[in-house]
């Protein structure tokens, strides 16, 4: 697969490239289910194999010659397509009135899962700032790295999130529910953070940085007040006038030119195109979109699942852990420790904090720990800035996997403890529910959990936990 000028040659890598990242995710994903590890983690392991950290091992740089320099930037149009159809569904997925409606508990315990783990990689970011003051001759200014590696360590990703809880029954349990729901709170709260770093970054000078902010806010305004409502009346005619196939795929049509319309305008405006996809998600109506295509999510999510691997594979040719050296391990160690000893602190202290006991509060930091796609979707978006260097994304890579790759294990250590049964927190055997199919985990496992989260009844089922709790331990 060898680079050439030819245009078709170059069309033809490309589909022989798509193929074969396919194949090999597929592989990984069910290699990983076997050891009850989400999928995504299989993608990941995916994209490092067929980059310069295994495949090149081997005599005759295989990744240069099956990924040519000309053919790369195809792929990563897929995958950018990819990434934009997925970002769609994780804000649709995201019910925002869950900010309004947070009860005093969980508003408590989302904001420290957000705001300590923040101010861990602020700490982190000034320590390693010295280190990366340059990439490629330009410098790299003080404030967009520390804001940047402050977000990307604070964040949670939903989508593993909600199948990890499904899958271990956790779903409707008080602290599933409360974890799922912090977790929907602080990754709307993320990406809004990682949008004004990304203005902080692109703009020059306060005038640049309050335009792009600007216009930023006309879109989602204009997304808001006009499109949605339109979007509730058109959906409204469809329903009535048309069959169900026709409906859906009407329907289908669309979203995806709307996510792509969103994608390019906050490009325009000089944002990462996920930060349009997203609002758009986040802005449709759900309740017509329910009655009209309650599958939407579903289908959509199809679509990006064939290209998403592909976002893994590109990130992947940007890690090279044999080059790493000494001071790229210490950057490793450092990144995953803070990230983990943020969550610890700040979810896990608040939950303990607000009485659910060491026990009860493990749980819930091991939950909010976890990372996945999300967080190489954050340091992606860093390295294109070229915010961050190869070395650091590496290293949040690493941390990512790490910490996704954990959960499963630590909830299995913590649900083998006698309180664990006795106070509902974990299931008697921590098993995965049978039937589930192996796959990306869907983000519409979480939907039914999400639409009946109900924050002032949360608080109130922790607060008779904990009176449990208390009774049990005197």
């Amino acid at each position: 697969m060898s680079s050439a000028s030819n245009p078709d040659h170059v069309v033809a890598v490309v589909f022989a490239d798509a193929a074969l990242i396919i194949v090999v995710s597929t592989l990984f994903a069910r290699a990983v289910r076997r050891y009850r590890q989400p999928v995504v983690i299989g993608e990941i392991l995916a994209g490092l194999a067929l980059g310069p950290s295994l495949l090149g091992l081997l005599p005759g740089d295989l990744p240069g010659r099956l990924f040519p320099t000309d053919v790369r930037p195809h792929l990563s149009v897929l995958a950018q397509f990819g990434l934009v159809l997925f970002m769609f569904v994780v804000g649709f997925e995201h019910d925002l009135g869950h900010v309004r409606r947070a009860g005093r508990v969980t508003a408590a315990m989302s904001a420290s899962s957000i705001i300590l783990p923040f101010g861990f990689g602020l700490g982190a970011a000034a320590a390693l700032h010295p280190w990366h003051h340059s990439i490629d001759g330009h410098p790299v200014r003080t404030l967009p790295f520390l804001l940047f590696l402050g977000t990307a360590l604070s964040i949670t990703a939903l989508p593993v999130l909600a199948r990890i809880l499904v899958e271990r029954r956790m779903n409707d349990s008080p602290i599933g529910r409360m974890s799922l729901t912090c977790a929907i709170i602080g990754d709307a709260v993320a990406w809004c953070m990682l949008a004004v770093v990304v203005a902080i970054v692109k703009s020059h000078g306060p005038g640049a940085f309050l335009r792009m902010i600007g216009e930023l806010a006309g879109l989602v305004a204009t997304l808001s007040l006009v499109v949605a409502p339109a979007a509730r009346a058109a959906l409204a005619r469809v329903s009535l006038r048309t069959d169900e196939r026709t409906r859906t795929s009407t329907i289908l049509s669309f979203v995806v030119v709307g996510v792509l319309l969103s994608a390019w305008a906050t490009a325009e405006i000089g944002l990462h195109p996920v930060f349009g996809a997203f609002a758009f998600g986040a802005v449709l109506p759900r309740d017509s979109v329910a009655r009209a295509a309650p599958n939407l999510s579903l289908d959509v999510e199809r679509l990006g699942i064939i290209l998403l691997p592909l976002f893994f594979v590109t990130a992947g040719l940007s890690v090279n852990l044999r080059t790493l050296g000494a001071r790229g391990l210490v950057e490793i160690l450092l990144i995953t420790a803070v990230a983990c000893g943020g969550k610890a602190v700040g979810a896990g202290g608040a939950a303990l904090a607000s009485g659910l006991g060491r026990g009860g509060s493990a749980v819930f930091a091991t939950l909010m720990n976890t990372r996945g796609l999300t967080e190489i979707v954050v340091a992606q978006i860093g390295l294109d800035l070229k915010v961050l260097d190869r070395t650091t994304f590496t290293a949040l890579v690493v941390m990512a996997v790490f910490t996704t790759a954990a959960t499963g294990p630590l909830l299995n250590r913590l649900a083998s403890a006698p309180w664990a049964v006795a106070h509902g927190w974990l299931p008697s055997d921590g098993a995965a529910v049978g039937g589930i199919p192996s796959g990306r985990p869907p983000l519409r496992d979480a939907p039914a959990t999400i639409d009946l989260l109900d924050t002032p009844k949360m608080d109130a089922e922790l607060d008779e936990a904990v009176r449990t709790i208390r009774r049990a331990d005197r």
